[in-house]
């Protein structure tokens, strides 16, 4: 019966959540019932919750971490003084004349803004802040504009330099380099998958994501001035950040940091900088931080104790008496991995799963750094999967009240299945020469 309590937990937060129950708390708190629970039937040992505030003071010591302030500021002080509404609205009017103008610029620049950041929390809420108001302004549904501004945001789970990705290769034994050398490719398909599916959404269905109107749009040389002064400032320091952390002059929380000052630059370049935007932009840096503390620290103290309770013993015994070999194996991993993301962050899942498949998938002659760029992609989707998908959390504070969570859900179904296809693509079609994995083509 130990077995049960894994999922008994699953089930607990569950219902807390959808009792209207704040996410962090309903994780903290099932953790902690479970675990009296456990110790009063003898399948849990208190002494275990030593750890938690050990590990509490990890995640507020995490110099990783520090980066997210940093990017939420930036993306603050960009929506703030305007900057970010001006850059999405000049890429709508490029393609002012075609429906979806405006989806395709959230979708590039997420990209860019995911691969500056690494961290999805930050660029998940600052794509939020920046471009949910104008999407709304400008008619869009609210289904579609949240899907596409939480589906861009996480692409930072996949696009280097993606800290998933260094976790995932620390773990594995694998090189880091290698990894980010073989994600630029799945990072680009999604991207561009999402970007297909925003412009025939908005061919076949007027209403959803309509073009802009007859004054907002500019052409010739009144359109080059727009991007010019809208376009290229906010565009390069988006550059410049990235850069910084390709070279190795910066960390990505150093990054951060100079994305902060640099928005505060053209902020004041664009005469929107003053106290009072200072002000609101670090109120809202200091809510939004706030809340992704507590969610990682309500996500560790889940883990914890799903631990405690065996859970990672019913998972590893699940792994070990896999049939159909590594076809079989692949898509039970994937399957475990996909529901664990649900509830649990990509670190657990990194360091409870990935070293129970290692061996396995060596005996089976999976090459590593193909599984660890499959394993990334189905981290990234299962950080959009309703209802524990943290990118929906971080997007859920910060949309306003009247849009209701069943919309973000909604709006997320749509790249969940495009997410899956490129997931499948790579088990069934891209993965190297392996003589117990069948090829489809």
């Amino acid at each position: 019966m130990t077995s049960l309590w894994g999922p008994g937990m699953f089930f607990g937060a569950l219902v807390l959540i959808f009792t209207g129950y704040p996410v962090a708390f309903a994780l903290g708190g099932t953790a902690l019932l479970f675990a009296v629970l456990g110790s009063m039937t003898g399948h849990f040992d208190l002494v275990l919750l030593n750890a938690l505030p050990q590990r509490t003071f990890g995640t507020m010591s995490n110099t990783t971490l520090l980066a997210v302030p940093f990017f939420i500021f930036m993306g603050t002080v960009l929506e703030k003084s305007r900057l970010a509404e001006q850059l999405l609205e000049t890429i709508g009017a490029l393609f002012g004349r075609f429906r979806g103008g405006l989806a395709l610029g959230v979708i590039f620049v997420g990209a860019l803004l995911a691969a500056a950041t690494g961290v999805v929390g930050a660029s998940v809420t600052a794509m939020g802040l920046i471009s949910l108001p104008v999407m709304l302004r400008n008619g869009y549904k609210a289904d579609f504009s949240l899907g596409t501004i939480a589906a861009s945001g996480t692409l930072g789970q996949i696009i280097p330099p993606s800290i998933v990705l260094i976790v995932l290769g620390d773990q594995m034994g694998v090189s880091v380099g290698d990894l980010f050398g073989a994600a630029v490719l799945p990072g680009l398909a999604l991207t561009g998958m999402y970007a297909v599916y925003a412009v025939v959404l908005a061919f076949f269905k007027k209403d959803v994501a309509p073009a802009l109107p007859p004054e907002a749009r500019s052409s010739g040389w009144e359109l080059a001035r727009r991007v010019a002064l809208s376009l290229a400032p906010p565009l390069t320091l988006i550059v410049v950040v990235l850069g910084s952390i390709f070279a190795g002059v910066a960390t990505p929380t150093e990054a951060g940091a100079l994305g902060a000052v640099g928005a505060m630059g053209l902020a004041a370049l664009n005469r929107q900088l003053s106290m009072r935007t200072l002000l609101a932009a670090m109120e809202e840096t200091s809510r939004l931080t706030i809340m992704v503390v507590f969610l990682l620290i309500g996500s560790t103290a889940f883990a914890l104790v799903f631990r405690g309770l065996s859970g990672d013993v019913w998972i590893a015994d699940a792994l070990t008496s896999v049939p159909a070999g590594a076809l079989g194996f692949l898509l039970v991993v994937n399957l475990v991995v996909f529901i664990l993301g649900f509830f649990i962050d990509f670190f657990e899942i990194a360091f409870i799963i990935v070293p129970l498949i290692v061996v396995p998938a060596q005996r089976l002659g999976i090459d590593l750094t193909w599984l660890g760029i499959v394993l990334a992609v189905n981290l990234q989707t299962s950080f959009l999967t309703p209802p524990f998908g943290f990118s929906l959390f971080y997007l859920r504070g910060v949309t306003p009240e009247r849009i209701s969570t069943l919309s973000i859900y909604r709006g997320v179904v749509p790249f969940i299945a495009i997410q899956m296809l490129v997931l499948l693509a790579m088990i069934f079609f891209a993965h190297p020469d392996t003589p117990s994995l069948p090829r489809l083509i």
